[in-house]
């Protein structure tokens, strides 16, 4: 019996790069992105005992596994930027609305950052 491949070895390195560009994310957040061999790449997110993770996304995409992992990395930056604090109740767009230009600008410019690191063509 044949197996079926849902993931070619071209996009499956590309993947792996992404993963191993947001390596910061996982120490961040509760996540962490596995590579699953042929059935591509997973991302477990929020942790809970003894069941196990509550989210699973699997990847067989480089592109949009960059840009789930780029949201993820943005929304976490700004969950602790607002942390304690009113900004969140505006949401993640509060918060970032509340940052300077500069800060703003900077915080979106890590997208670059990581795009250059992962191999992705903006």
């Amino acid at each position: 019996m044949e197996q079926e491949i849902f993931i070619t070895e071209e996009e499956r390195k590309k993947c792996r790069r992404v993963a191993e560009a947001f390596s910061e994310l996982y120490e961040m957040e509760n996540i962490v992105v596995l590579d699953v061999g042929r059935y591509g790449f997973v991302k477990l997110q929020y942790y809970k005992p003894p069941h196990g993770f509550e989210d699973v996304i699997t990847f067989t995409d480089s592109r949009s596994m960059f840009e789930d992992l780029w949201q993820d990395w943005l929304d976490t930056k700004l969950y602790l930027l607002g942390k304690g604090t009113p900004l969140l109740e505006k949401g993640y767009q509060g918060v970032f609305e509340s940052l300077s230009k500069a800060e703003q600008t900077e915080l979106i410019g890590r997208k670059k950052d990581f795009a250059k690191t992962a191999g992705i063509y903006l």
